[in-house]
């Protein structure tokens, strides 16, 4: 039933390319027939509807088709990653996880019932009403994670109207909510989905080419890591129309050279948040940081310079934390912003500004400026405190190769102070060997490590 408008994509479009998996197209026919064949699998198995399934996964055919088979039997999927593995006992505990299911390598399924019994409200109110769910976990990497549980009907809402078919690489994680809309999207539309396993930049862009990919959603770190490895040279890249990017702030200076290597390509930014879902977006320029959020079933206010979302799309709350909403649906995102008409530009996380003797430093504006050094690959920013000023700005900088590392500091604050505040230049620099982002491609602050 919920899957209905997707498989009349797939039937309208026998022939055409759904997937590609290690450089193998596979058809909406193809993808069709697996879906209805794990649709009996379901049933066969005696899987009851409204179970929990933990799924652990990358984007393959056999992934995409038992995520769409458990939503048709109104599961709850708490899909999971080897980006988690090191945590995936303690997510499948917190998600209740009545079952779990791994896709191997091959494509094979592995289906284990495991001895609990899934009684939280917020499942018996989705089984209640007949509908699927979702389980996505933050990062938690400090701390214990939350698990924000949705009802899948209205996240799909959206999906019902067509838009363009687009070649797109699955760059965001199976168990992302960037990762899921990508997925939705292309099949909601007739697209095909090219799946990457090795996502590094030529693992990425040898991709793109190759299948002649239209449209690359990524993040600013990543984008970074592309300009530094200068895998753009080594690839035709003639395809690709749309870069998208989300997930952290982007650093001015990235985005001016990403520009300046892709003139042909447009740049856009987006945002959501695992808690809402993914919003429309709509950058002013593709060199500019300024963008217009919401669309249908999303409002916006900026309070106190922070932006907060009210979404038809929102989860139906945590399973082991508070809700985030006020009493009449509103969430603090805890980005902020400033606003300039229609339009907002993101600054940064609230909890990562560095407080200065009362003066706030965004890390991402100090970043960009440092990433405009000609010896410098990749910048991280973060604050420590600090007995009388409260707080210093810190940076962990990669170099592009070996320096003094006492010249380079010296280099390093000298450039600062002839383009920022005197108070944000940083105090403390350290030189680092590797680049500072996680499984996500998202960076790495010292607080979060």
């Amino acid at each position: 039933m919920f899957i209905n408008f997707l498989l009349d994509v797939f039937r309208e479009n026998p022939d055409g390319e759904a997937i590609v998996w290690h450089d193998r197209a596979f058809s909406y026919g193809y993808l069709l027939e697996k879906v209805k064949n794990l649709q009996d699998v379901l049933s066969r198995e005696d899987i009851p509807r409204g179970s929990v399934v933990a799924l652990e996964a990358d984007f393959s055919p056999a992934a995409a088709a038992l995520f769409l088979a458990l939503l048709d039997h109104c599961c709850v999927l708490a899909p999971l990653t080897s980006s988690v593995r090191k945590r995936r006992e303690e997510f499948i505990a917190i998600a209740e996880a009545e079952i779990a299911v791994t896709i191997d390598a091959d494509d094979r399924l592995d289906v284990v019932r495991l001895d609990v019994a899934a009684s939280h409200p917020i499942y018996q109110q989705l089984r209640e009403q007949g509908h699927p769910g979702l389980v996505l976990f933050s990062s938690g990497s400090t701390g214990e994670p939350k698990a924000a549980v949705h009802d899948f009907a209205p996240l799909l809402e959206k999906f019902q109207v067509r838009r363009h078919r687009l070649r797109t690489i699955s760059f965001l994680l199976y168990d992302h909510i960037g990762g899921i809309n990508t997925m939705l999207y292309v099949f909601s539309n007739g697209g095909c989905l090219v799946t990457v396993p090795d996502r590094s930049p030529d693992g990425v862009l040898r991709a793109c080419s190759r299948h002649r990919v239209e449209l690359l959603p990524t993040t600013p770190t990543f984008l970074n890591l592309i300009l530094i490895s200068e895998a753009y040279r080594r690839y035709d890249l003639g395809c690709l129309r749309t870069i998208t990017y989300g997930t952290e702030p982007m650093q001015e200076s990235t985005l001016r050279r990403v520009c300046e290597v892709f003139p042909d390509v447009r740049v856009l930014q987006t945002y959501g948040l695992s808690e809402v879902g993914i919003l429309r977006s709509k950058s002013q320029s593709s060199d500019s940081l300024w963008v217009k959020i919401g669309g249908e079933g999303f409002d916006t206010r900026v309070v106190d310079g922070v932006l907060h979302v009210k979404a038809r799309s929102a989860m139906l709350g945590y399973l082991n934390a508070p809700s985030p909403f006020s009493a009449d649906g509103w969430m603090n995102t805890g980005d902020r912003v400033e606003v300039d008409g229609e339009y907002i530009r993101f600054q940064g996380r609230e909890s990562e500004v560095i407080n200065v003797g009362g003066e706030k430093v965004f890390p991402a504006e100090v970043e960009s400026v440092i990433l405009d050094m000609d010896d410098v690959a990749d910048a991280v920013v973060f604050g420590e405190d600090h007995p009388i000023v409260g707080q210093i700005v810190c940076v962990r900088v990669t170099l592009r190769s070996e320096k003094p590392a006492k010249a380079f500091v010296a280099e390093l604050k000298k450039f600062c102070r002839e383009r920022l505040r005197r108070y944000k230049v940083p105090v403390k620099v350290e030189i680092s060997q590797d680049y500072q982002h996680g499984s996500r491609f998202k960076r790495m602050r010292r607080r979060d490590a």
